[in-house]
């Protein structure tokens, strides 16, 4: 599972993280601290898109610069709600990525996700997916996107999130272990209601204003 999860440890995501957690940041805020990190995490997420070279002219003199190479196209997927906070600020990292939801929900007796919605672009076999959730808990959502998403056939796939807890990762990891997660912190556990503690609360309450 090591070397599967990639832990972004970089201080201004941890600092911004730490105002997301504290239980008086308004709405607005938490919204904005959101936006915030989602661009320092895509930076880490896309280190290893491939580049090509160019001939250009500068003011000064012509060169050979990097690009995005061509074949690299990619596709965001947001785990909807909450997976909505996370998107925006990836999209204007990558405003040219498509992008694809998954609604799920998760039943408040058996914590067993519900599907209500999917929809993603029909090019999706000729692109990199990274699908995005704020909270990995009990893992039990992120399996069932993966699984669904699978399906479309994807050239590779990313799972991104903002916090998980031990043992969802070692569930999500068990069953998509070729899936590499990338997380702003592991905390400590899942409690009975599916919470991360000490976590940040209910992600899409926090980010909507709901209860």
């Amino acid at each position: 599972m090591h070397n599967q999860v990639t832990v972004i440890d970089h201080p201004l995501i941890q600092h911004k993280l730490t105002l997301m957690r504290k239980a008086e940041t308004s709405t607005t805020k938490f919204r904005n601290l959101l936006k915030e990190i989602s661009l320092l995490l895509g930076y880490e997420v896309t280190r290893n898109l491939s580049l090509k070279y160019e001939e250009i002219k500068t003011p000064l003199a012509p060169m050979n610069a990097p690009v995005l190479a061509p074949d690299k196209k990619l596709v965001l997927v947001s785990i909807m709600r909450a997976g909505q906070g996370i998107l925006d600020g990836m999209l204007e990292l990558m405003p040219s990525a498509r992008v694809g939801h998954i609604g799920l929900y998760r039943d408040p007796k058996t914590l067993i996700p519900i599907e209500y919605y999917f929809k993603v672009p029909h090019d999706v076999e000729q692109r990199d997916m990274i699908i995005v959730d704020p909270m990995l808990a009990t893992g039990n959502s992120a399996v069932a996107a993966v699984d669904r998403l699978k399906s479309t056939n994807p050239l590779s796939m990313k799972f991104v999130c903002l916090l998980a807890a031990p043992e969802g990762l070692e569930h999500f990891c068990n069953v998509h272990p070729e899936v590499q997660v990338y997380t702003a912190a592991i905390d400590e556990y899942v409690d009975e209601h599916g919470y991360i503690i000490p976590g940040l609360g209910d992600a899409g309450d926090r980010l909507f204003g709901t209860k």
